[in-house]
């Protein structure tokens, strides 16, 4: 990831930047649990279950480490999740133009 950023951010930009981390939180642990859900109904033998534990563990260490929400992280978390799909720039509307527009570079690297 390289060098925290070092932006300052006001109360209402942590607002804004929590609850988009949040949307994005709920809406990829849904998008999991269908799929488990799905998976589940499917295991026939004990390779099965282990097939879906080890899926469950390397999703959990990912989805674990994708949402920092360290103010010196925020742009990094923010630009991977818009990378992901997990939200849009559009969702970050209130924060400054300059975070947004560095936002917007990182989902480019």
């Amino acid at each position: 990831m390289g060098q925290p950023e070092q932006s300052h951010w006001n109360s209402e930009e942590i607002r804004i930047a929590q609850a988009a981390l949040q949307k994005a939180h709920a809406s990829e642990i849904a998008a999991l649990i269908s799929y488990v859900q799905v998976q589940a109904s499917s295991v026939t033998a004990p390779e099965d279950v282990w097939q879906l534990h080890d899926f469950l563990s390397a999703k959990r260490h990912d989805i674990d480490g994708k949402y920092d929400d360290r103010e010196s992280f925020l742009m990094y978390t923010l630009s991977r999740l818009i990378k992901d799909g997990l939200l849009t720039l559009a969702e970050l509307e209130g924060l400054s133009v300059d975070k947004k527009t560095k936002i917007n570079l990182l989902t480019r690297m």
